[in-house]
């Protein structure tokens, strides 16, 4: 009994792979640390973390969010969404004081748009779920 528990509960935890905007938001998380990694020793502190934490607080959010009911999941996914957005001006600022260049620039904030899009069309899906 306790192991058929066990591997209920292993399948559930590990369900939110098979999320495509978990999986779009994990390759962001990894592209944001290989960019930060050139940044300037004096971003190191500052801009770097800010970068780091709002990335993986998107990602984070939609993992505990998948535990969570439809209604509490659509609360930690509007978490998300604000945390990638949080990322998009720190994105500008870091082509702006020019800590990447344009074509990593293009790479980094397409892929933060098509993880942005897959957040709210699953905001709307679980809404819809819900009957709002």
């Amino acid at each position: 009994m306790e192991a058929t528990i066990h591997s209920q509960s292993m399948i559930k935890l590990k369900s939110y792979h098979k999320l495509i905007v978990y999986q779009k938001a994990k390759d962001l998380v990894m592209l944001i640390y290989k960019l930060t990694k050139k940044f300037p020793k004096v971003e190191m502190y500052v801009l770097v973390p800010q970068m780091r934490r709002a990335a993986i607080s998107t990602l984070a959010n939609i993992v505990e969010g998948y535990a969570k009911s439809k209604k509490e999941f659509s609360r930690f996914i509007d978490i998300s969404i604000g945390s990638i957005t949080e990322l998009e001006i720190y994105l500008e600022i870091s082509l702006d004081l020019n800590y990447m260049n344009k074509n990593e620039f293009e790479k980094v904030y397409g892929l933060l748009t098509e993880v942005k899009k897959l957040l709210y069309s699953f905001k709307r899906s679980l809404r819809a779920r819900e009957g709002r």
